[in-house]
């Protein structure tokens, strides 16, 4: 069973979860001179309007919950890589660019999509727990919302650690 807990950061536009967020958003193009994976995290959200400080206030275990089309964009690792670094363990989005959903996924990155979700009841900072088996999600012990099954080459990717480690055991 994998289960992902931590305290999430709501991406919000107009009260509603931000669609198209996408990865010049996430990383702005600026930054691509950086290589050090380690320096990453930094500039997070940087370009993102009212997210510019993201990357001051996220802590490691923090989960980020988006709404569709998260990504969206040019291929650019460095939009995955950024999470990584600051210790963002998973971000929950309603739909996700392909190509930043393949990167996600070959890096070893837990992407999650939302089937459903309440977000009502929900703010900054609250604890909430998905587990990647039963496809829920809970807060205070309670089922607010459900996920997408994984496939099972993306468990075993992340399993594995990312996509260089699973091919090895083919």
């Amino acid at each position: 069973m994998t289960t992902y807990t931590g305290r999430i950061w709501l991406i919000l536009e107009d009260g509603n979860l931000m669609d198209d967020i996408d990865t010049d958003m996430i990383y702005h193009n600026k930054y691509l001179a950086i290589t050090d994976k380690s320096q990453m995290g930094q500039y997070t959200f940087d370009n993102l309007k009212g997210y510019e400080d993201f990357a001051k206030k996220a802590q490691p275990g923090d989960i980020i919950i988006v709404g569709g089309n998260f990504g969206s964009g040019s291929s650019r690792q460095q939009a995955v890589d950024c999470f990584d670094n600051l210790g963002v363990i998973c971000v929950m989005a309603q739909s996700y660019g392909a190509i930043y959903k393949r990167n996600a996924i070959n890096s070893g990155y837990p992407i999650i999509v939302i089937k459903e979700l309440d977000t009502g009841g929900l703010a900054d900072g609250d604890e909430i727990s998905i587990d990647t088996d039963s496809c829920t999600i809970e807060k205070d012990g309670l089922v607010i919302g459900k996920i997408e099954q994984m496939s099972s080459v993306q468990k075993d990717i992340l399993g594995a650690g990312n996509i260089f480690e699973y091919a090895k055991g083919l």
